[in-house]
């Protein structure tokens, strides 16, 4: 018999989140989810700052051992005090991992680059083939802001383009750092805050066969003094515009940058952080989402 699984969600208000969030684990949760109840995305909180919706669609996921009717009986009664609006669906059991990587599909970026699960066979064999899963680091091609990095790597970086050493500061799965060594770059040195991002880049550059040119750090680290050719950042404008005198150090005169994750109504802010280290030369937009390169000043 096929095992079935079900979930509560609950349309709350912010100073509801936790009493919501605490009950649906208490009654046997195996996971819980938030997603906006309206349309007011959080792009970008500030340091030590956890924004909140004012109204939330709060998700339960439970297995057939529990009771629906039970459940919706108790999370009523338990919060009683509270207007809520609670829906209950049934989900067939499914390999929720598998789905995602079946909607992973092949991309092209630029004439060269493809971006492929590693469980599908490359579309175009003799192209520079980057293999990839998605995983619990940020980084598949499939977001616009990493897609204008790719087709800007595509487009730059070569055997003869002088890009022997690349900085990814931000490298979430890595993807950046490892597209520049397929397409040509001799060295990587791949930066993020988070260990789990570090430990998929490292996982990725193997399966990519480039891990003996590349290496990871923690922020403090990369070494100050260590200067490369090329600098890509594709974080979100905030931390960006923060580590303008960073990056500038990390280059030497005509060091290429490539800085990613700004929105448009950003570029101009993030553009006059680095005005006094970088001449900004060009500014590619895709789905609001914009990308600036610029030369290290001589």
């Amino acid at each position: 018999m096929r095992k079935l699984w079900f979930q509560i969600s609950i349309v709350a208000s912010s100073k509801n989140y936790r009493d919501v969030e605490q009950t649906l684990l208490a009654l046997g949760a195996q996971s819980l989810s938030f997603k906006d109840a309206a349309d007011n995305p959080i792009l970008e909180p500030r340091p030590g700052e956890t924004p909140l919706w004012r109204d939330a669609i709060i998700t339960g996921l439970y297995d057939d051992h529990a009771d629906p009717s039970f459940l919706t009986q108790r999370i009523s009664e338990l919060l009683a005090d509270q207007d809520l609006d609670i829906k209950i669906d049934t989900l067939p059991e499914q390999d929720w991992t598998r789905a995602w990587m079946d909607s992973f599909k092949p991309m092209r970026f630029g004439e060269r680059l493809w971006v492929c699960p590693k469980h599908m066979e490359p579309p175009e064999p003799d192209a520079i083939n980057l293999r990839l899963d998605p995983g619990l680091a940020f980084g598949t091609g499939t977001h616009p802001t990493t897609s204008l990095c790719l087709r800007w790597l595509d487009h730059h970086v070569s055997h003869q383009s002088g890009h022997e050493s690349v900085l990814d500061y931000g490298s979430g799965s890595g993807i950046l750092a490892i597209a520049a060594l397929l397409l040509g770059a001799r060295h990587a040195d791949c930066v993020d805050i988070d260990r789990q991002a570090l430990l998929a880049t490292r996982e990725n550059a193997v399966g990519n066969r480039v891990s003996d040119n590349l290496a990871t750090f923690l922020p403090g680290e990369l070494p100050a003094d260590r200067q490369f050719n090329l600098v890509l950042a594709n974080i979100l404008s905030g931390p960006l515009t923060e580590l303008a005198p960073r990056l500038a150090r990390h280059c030497h005169a005509g060091s290429d940058l490539v800085l990613s994750g700004i929105l448009q109504s950003q570029a101009d802010a993030v553009r006059h952080a680095y005005s006094d280290f970088f001449n900004i030369t060009s500014t590619e937009v895709l789905d609001d989402w914009v990308l600036l390169h610029g030369e290290r000043y001589g």
